[in-house]
């Protein structure tokens, strides 16, 4: 799974473009699931789901790669797609997937406002996700009386920082981080420690890496409107020029 990797290098052209200095260090890496049978059978039975809920690109590529091996893709033309976010939707529509919906907050809470109307109770809802994703969404959809399907679609784990890159960032102390997610934002605390935030502004792609910041004890300066490199680059902006630390 590459994709990570491909929109950390878009961000860094954009910033690059603003004229900053831009260390890209890697913190995860994706993996299929350690049992696959769970995202297989899914596919296998697409044609039972009411709706497909994604929350990352990683998501919709996993499920539609197990679509091909179980030969069921014709029969996603059936299910009503929902994303969260602007890559997410993109990464459907590059698989020829009509999404019927995206919330102009990439939240999982703001996805389930946007469809919770158009949900009947007893519904099935398949939800393609991280194996350590967040629940909101999912318990939002079960309280709402849908019956919902969390397939395992791929799994995260830290990656070991480069002792180059540490020595990088003590020789030259960034002045802002950008985390696209808690776990990101977990990872980075986990190898390169708290001290190495010291005097930056850190920067989060939304509301839900926020609030993990907070949690963590990094407030963010900025948060990205939309979870989008554009907006990231905009919100990094906004961090540079203010005066909240």
């Amino acid at each position: 799974m590459t994709r990570p990797r491909e929109r950390a290098e878009e961000l860094c052209f954009l910033l690059e473009d603003e004229g900053a200095e831009v260390l890209s260090v890697p913190l995860l890496e994706l993996h299929p699931p350690e049992d696959p049978r769970p995202l297989a059978s899914a596919a296998e039975h697409i044609q039972r789901y009411a709706w497909v809920v994604f929350a990352s690109p990683s998501g919709v590529e996993a499920l539609m790669e197990a679509l091909r091996e179980a030969g069921t893709q014709d029969r996603m033309q059936r299910v009503k797609v929902a994303t969260v976010g602007p890559r997410t939707t993109r990464a459907a529509e590059g698989y020829g997937l009509d999404v019927v919906a995206e919330p102009a907050e990439g939240t999982g809470e703001a996805l389930f406002n946007l469809i919770k109307d158009a949900l009947q109770p007893g519904d099935e809802v398949l939800l393609p996700a991280a194996e350590e994703g967040r629940r909101e969404l999912e318990d939002s959809l079960r309280e709402h009386g849908v019956l919902v399907t969390r397939v395992t679609a791929y799994r995260s784990t830290p990656a070991a920082l480069p002792p180059e890159a540490l020595a990088l960032l003590d020789a030259t102390p960034p002045d802002v981080v950008l985390f696209a997610s808690p776990r990101t934002a977990e990872a980075f605390l986990e190898e390169a420690g708290r001290e190495r935030l010291a005097t930056a502004r850190v920067v989060a792609i939304g509301p839900t890496t926020a609030s993990a910041l907070e949690r963590l004890g990094v407030p963010a300066a900025a948060v990205a409107e939309r979870p989008t490199p554009e907006s990231l680059v905009d919100a990094t902006v906004l961090a540079v020029t203010s005066t909240v630390h």
